[in-house]
């Protein structure tokens, strides 16, 4: 696993901003990182012409800058450097893949907003654009790691998902499961009876797991559940029986294969990036 060592949070002075922060400090801690940039972007385009006059003597960058200083002064505990930076630009997602890149940045956390008020950052844009890791954080997120699920499609590519869970075990002690959904293919279902097509598919799926966890030699305890999508699509099972399941962590890929209904396929990894997740979502890059 690559080392993180500067990570971004993306701030907007929304109710999510404490939540982010707490989160930052908890896996700055946890992971030794060296810096938390804190990030706000004044989209000073969307202020009315009515306020022009008003804000025309003010310092935004200043008030804003200090406003989040105390703020982060405030919640940010661990003993990592922090700095917050404050800038305008029109594309918020442009600006912070900037910073990704000037600070080389490992792990971006922003906030899951899909069912909230406010300006957010979070998108299908930025998911493609960003070649760090990303770490999105429900307002309702709390900073721990107790019980983590890692998405495989057993690909090669998915090994890189089971580093960051190994080394997340490591430093939280959090148990860890190897997770894959699947649908039957429709194109086979009127010609073989479901209940065998099922039982088919989770035998050699069964196989391949065993094949896979044998070959990334992970280190740690790893247990494996392979859960049948039914009716519903993967990223939507996948979402209900997490939270059912009390799961603090979900880490899936950026891509993958696509064999049945992979948990690395890019429109699921979308889907599950802008549904209203109760658990925090890292996508591995």
């Amino acid at each position: 696993m690559t080392e993180i060592k500067n990570v971004l949070v993306a701030l907007d002075l929304s109710e999510i901003d404490s939540t982010l922060i707490e989160y930052a400090s908890f896996i700055a801690e946890t992971l030794k990182v060296k810096k938390v940039y804190f990030v706000h972007n004044i989209k000073k385009y969307e202020i009315s012409e009515l306020f022009e006059e008003q804000l025309r003597d003010l310092n935004l960058d200043e008030i804003i800058g200090d406003e989040l200083n105390e703020k982060v002064e405030e919640k940010f505990t661990s003993s990592a450097q922090w700095e917050v930076l404050i800038s305008e630009d029109p594309y918020s997602e442009s600006l912070i893949n900037y910073i990704v890149d000037k600070y080389e940045i490992q792990l971006a956390l922003i906030g899951n907003k899909n069912k909230l008020k406010g300006t957010g950052v979070v998108s299908g844009k930025l998911l493609r654009l960003l070649k760090c890791n990303i770490l999105s954080i429900p307002k309702s997120a709390k900073p721990v790691i107790t019980n983590i699920w890692a998405g495989t499609d057993f690909s090669s590519a998915s090994k890189k998902i089971f580093e960051v869970a190994e080394n997340l075990q490591k430093t939280t002690a959090a148990k860890v499961k190897a997770v894959h959904v699947y649908n039957v293919p429709v194109q086979f279902s009127p010609y073989i009876q479901k209940e065998h097509l099922d039982l088919k598919i989770e035998n050699h799926l069964k196989e391949k797991n065993d094949k896979f966890i044998e070959k990334i030699g992970f280190k740690g305890e790893l247990t494996t559940e392979i859960i049948p999508g039914r009716d519903s699509g993967v990223a939507a099972k996948l979402r209900s029986k997490a939270e059912n399941s009390k799961v603090d962590l979900i880490i899936v890929g950026d891509k993958g294969r696509n064999t049945f209904s992979s948990l690395l396929v890019g429109s699921v990894t979308d889907e599950l990036f802008n549904q209203d997740l109760e658990v925090p979502l890292w996508i591995v890059k």
